[in-house]
């Protein structure tokens, strides 16, 4: 039973320390709109930065074109050959798949592709060769200048560089992410300490009367990381409606210069479970704050025995 009351008075001290710094915050709203707006920014920026690499590279992975390995065959190579090549080729260990495209099929895609077919008509025969269109397992270079020995072939394209180019971006953006994320972090922890500081000296007296009375650090510091962590959960919540508005602003025209281009591509923002993660994480930026601001008054403010 005394366990039990124990408990409960517990609960309760926690349910009461959380209404307490609400309440807090609402009755001095502009102070708490400067410091959530200031952790909001802090937060939205590496978020935002992160997010856009994230689409990036989406992107980068969905144009698989871009390791694809086109080998042009000699005119002189007839169809069945050109398939017995894509035979031996798929055979291979390095090569993950081949298609083969007839010189007929070339051409109707040529036609359908620039709109030119009276201009093709007149060629007459059909010029183009067969061509082999090859996804490596691993390194596209390497596989090129294999296909480039081959004796039935004339001309080998393959584009890696751009991709290598464009994935050293991708690492460099990550790292500035996470470098961003550090330092605005760590200034939206100094900018929920400084305010928890603040609060801490309007009650300074309030705080000496418990410890004289022989409160615990734990039950005069539990209000306050209440403090920072709805400070933490506010600022979350504003970053997250900042990048939203920001995605919903872009969607529309990313979707359209997509589509330009051919491209289904479309923004893709935070789900649910991203969302959830930010939330606590801020949360626990905000908590860690207010426990070290907090901490170190306790450590200058103990009365001692002497």
């Amino acid at each position: 039973m005394s366990t039990r009351s124990s408990f409960a008075t517990w609960l309760d001290h926690h349910g009461y320390s959380l209404v307490a710094s609400a309440g807090r915050m609402a009755r001095r709203p502009w102070s708490t709109l400067l410091t959530v707006g200031v952790m909001a920014v802090a937060l939205a920026l590496p978020l935002g930065l992160w997010a856009t690499l994230s689409n990036v590279e989406r992107f980068a992975g969905d144009v698989q074109q871009a390791r694809e390995v086109s080998l042009f065959l000699k005119t002189g190579v007839e169809l069945p050959r050109a398939r017995a090549l894509a035979d031996e080729l798929r055979a291979r260990p390095d090569v993950a798949a081949v298609e083969l495209r007839d010189p007929d099929r070339g051409l109707a895609d040529l036609r359908e592709a620039t709109g030119l077919g009276e201009a093709i008509d007149v060629l007459g025969a059909n010029p183009l060769p067969s061509l082999l269109i090859v996804r490596p397992t691993g390194d596209e270079r390497a596989l090129a200048g294999t296909l480039e020995q081959l004796p039935e072939a004339d001309l080998v394209q393959h584009d890696a560089a751009w991709r290598e180019r464009l994935d050293g971006w991708l690492r460099f953006g990550t790292r500035l992410a996470w470098v961003l994320a550090a330092m605005l972090g760590l200034g939206a922890l100094l900018v929920v300490g400084n305010t928890v500081r603040l609060d801490i000296q309007q009650r300074r007296e309030e705080i000496g009367v418990l410890q004289l009375l022989g409160a615990t650090d734990g039950f005069i510091r539990r209000p306050f990381l209440y403090l920072g962590a709805c400070y933490g959960v506010m600022a979350g919540l504003l970053a997250l409606g900042l990048l939203t508005a920001a995605e919903l602003a872009l969607r529309t025209p990313l979707a359209d210069l997509a589509h330009s281009y051919g491209s289904g591509f479309a923004l893709r923002g935070f789900g649910l479970q991203h969302g959830a993660i930010i939330l606590v994480a801020a949360a626990l930026l905000g908590w860690l704050g207010a426990g070290l601001v907090t901490g170190h008054f306790l450590r200058q403010t103990r009365p001692t025995d002497t």
